[in-house]
């Protein structure tokens, strides 16, 4: 279940917010990787990732990015998501000499901070999640209708024992 349990309206509107600023990122990139692949392949032979590396990374910033910001199993997407930036922070980003190796580096934990703090949070109400998990309200006269047809029993039959139980 994706859905933060007693949350307020604010909180909920806060955690869609976040949840798409985060998303956007991976969704974003993975739509540049998917569709300049050749260019992103050589860049990152040269940098020793082999190409079914770069067609999973492609896969994961697509499908958790998604999962994220419509809020369907985003907490499997965030905690992806959040090691994928550890591992790319420390095999990446780690000549700190460099001050934008190390802003990038610093970048990327941030990001997985953000999504492990998604992970545990949930969604909140705002998601496909929680809409999937909600649970259909009817009012009494539907539910004593449902309840008489989910038993099986006969109402009129009913209605006669009662009366000659009453007799």
């Amino acid at each position: 279940m994706d859905k933060a349990p007693g949350i307020s309206m604010l909180e909920n509107v806060v955690l869609l917010a976040s949840r798409l600023l985060l998303a956007w990122i991976f969704v974003h990139e993975g739509v540049f990787l998917a569709t300049n692949f050749a260019a992103a392949s050589a860049s990152m032979a040269k940098a020793g990732v082999p190409a079914l590396a770069l067609v999973a990374t492609i896969g994961l910033q697509l499908v958790a990015g998604i999962a994220i910001a419509v809020g369907w199993h985003a907490r499997l997407g965030a905690a992806a998501l959040g090691l994928f930036c550890l591992a790319t922070a420390i095999l990446f980003h780690t000549n700190f000499a460099n001050r934008n190796e190390l802003l990038h580096f610093e970048k990327d934990l941030a990001i997985a901070g953000g999504m492990f703090v998604l992970m545990l949070r949930g969604a909140g109400d705002y998601s496909v999640g929680a809409f999937a998990s909600r649970r259909i309200s009817y009012d009494d006269g539907w539910q004593r209708l449902v309840r008489a047809f989910e038993s099986g029993a006969n109402i009129r039959d009913d209605a006669v024992v009662s009366k000659k139980a009453a007799d």
